[in-house]
């Protein structure tokens, strides 16, 4: 427990900001997922545009600061290449 009232208040603060982010990282996780479901089928029309919502995600999410513009880098390309991949 918080010994002052800020403190008490900070508390309130990140665990709101921690339900949130821990939201938003589950909804990334559920997309990349979906892309990655759509890239096992061959299905390279569905895993396009899926890739395009997951790269919306993520950043959006890395403008919030959820993410370092270096992880954000890293996922896409990886997932890019995935797609790319795709014969």
């Amino acid at each position: 427990m918080a010994g002052k009232g800020s403190a008490g208040k900070r508390q309130r603060q990140n665990e709101t900001h921690r339900t949130i982010n821990k939201r938003a990282k589950s909804q990334v996780r559920t997309a990349i997922r979906k892309f990655k479901e759509n890239v096992e089928a061959k299905d390279k029309e569905k895993a396009a545009q899926n890739l395009g919502t997951v790269v919306k995600l993520i950043d959006t999410y890395t403008g919030k600061g959820l993410y370092h513009k270096n992880t954000t880098a890293r996922k896409k390309s990886r997932l890019s290449a995935m797609l790319n991949g795709m014969d």
